[in-house]
């Protein structure tokens, strides 16, 4: 059993849409590491093609850890088209500023799991977006995980499966002004 690393020289770079094709390897050893025990699930296995669909938004942005130039963690997301935010149809009115940002993958390598890089990554993908509200998918068979989002300041909303054979995940939202402020203080 691999223990989790204490390190205090985690560098996060800061990547975008024309990034993609110098990062994608990146994201892919990543996840193939995070989820080593889980690759024969048929939804893992379609990794590559969420990078590819999400890093062909022109508003991609991603942000990855390295500890001492090892990869060790990623977040990435991209700007919602308006109308098609998912939390749009759990909301009985929207907000004043409707504009999201879809925050799509959180991950980290085993080893530097529960030493703080998710919140680290999470926080640098976030605080600096323009839009009014962070969202996320979360597969609520992991409550650690939907409990960690909500510490972050998500709100459960509602549910949706956007494939047929994909979890029927928790859709959780983030004004991100709130989360901005926290930051700050």
């Amino acid at each position: 059993m691999e223990h989790p690393v204490t390190t205090a020289t985690i560098e996060l770079r800061h990547y975008g849409h024309d990034d993609l094709p110098r990062i994608r390897q990146i994201l892919l050893d990543v996840h193939a590491d995070a989820y080593a025990d889980e690759m024969d699930d048929e939804f893992n296995q379609k990794f590559p093609w969420f990078v590819d669909h999400w890093g062909k938004n022109p508003g991609f942005a991603c942000v990855i850890a390295y500890d001492q130039g090892e990869p060790v963690g990623f977040a990435y997301g991209a700007p919602a088209a308006p109308g098609r935010e998912w939390w749009r149809e759990h909301l009985s009115s929207p907000p004043e500023d409707p504009s999201t940002f879809s925050f799509s993958e959180l991950m980290v390598r085993p080893r530097w799991r529960k030493t703080g890089v998710s919140e680290q990554l999470h926080t640098a993908l976030v605080r600096s977006r323009p839009e009014a509200h962070a969202v996320l998918l979360v597969d609520p068979d992991h409550p650690k995980v939907q409990a960690l989002y909500e510490e972050w300041g998500y709100r459960t909303v509602g549910r949706q499966q956007p494939f047929p054979d994909s979890p029927d995940f928790a859709v959780m939202l983030l004004p991100l002004d709130a989360a901005r402020d926290e930051d700050l203080a």
